[in-house]
């Protein structure tokens, strides 16, 4: 149960108001409310994350459910195993995230990626292995975007967990649109 009320979306002022007209009726957003406007800031990083970026979708989602997995954020492992689906990605490695960059779900770049995620999470600089072995596969655009996604999301767990965001009811989620915005 979350640790204070959710926010009523219809008493939004200012740029959190004009947020609240396009964003699904997710616990998450009811709970940024209290924030004010910087509800507007956080949706734009995160929408810049899902809709504005180089890094495949599947690379994407493996290092954000990672990073909900390592930090324990219930809700974002929920929310992003239920994206992953939603982008096609196979059961089993929605599973194998729980177990680690070894299992044998993962191809090499998918491996790369939740080594990045793990060394990130755990050390906030990759080491040298970490990042050259990455950043041998992938441009820097997407090492950069994949750090920016791993930051964001490591914040959002916080959030999530210090305020108890509870998972929406069955039969209440929220439908994410994953079509690319221009």
């Amino acid at each position: 149960m979350a640790r204070i009320p959710y926010f009523d979306p219809a008493l939004a002022t200012g740029r959190a108001a004009e947020a609240y007209k396009k964003l699904p009726a997710l616990n998450i957003f009811r709970m940024l409310g209290h924030s004010g406007d910087m509800l507007d800031a956080f949706i734009k990083f995160g929408n810049a994350i899902l809709y504005h970026t180089d890094v495949d979708p599947i690379l994407r989602e493996i290092a954000i459910v990672r990073v909900g997995v390592l930090k324990k954020g219930k809700y974002e492992v929920f929310q992003h195993e239920r994206i992953s689906r939603q982008i096609g990605m196979a059961e089993d490695k929605i599973k194998a995230i729980h177990t680690g960059p070894d299992a044998p779900a993962f191809n090499e770049l998918e491996k790369l990626v939740m080594q990045f995620t793990d060394d990130i999470v755990a050390n906030t600089r990759a080491s040298d292995a970490t990042f050259n072995a990455i950043s041998a596969k992938l441009p820097v655009k997407q090492v950069q975007e994949l750090v920016l996604t791993i930051g964001y999301y490591t914040a959002v767990c916080y959030f999530l967990e210090t305020y108890d965001v509870d998972i929406e009811e069955k039969g209440k989620e929220a439908t994410v649109n994953l079509e690319r915005k221009s």
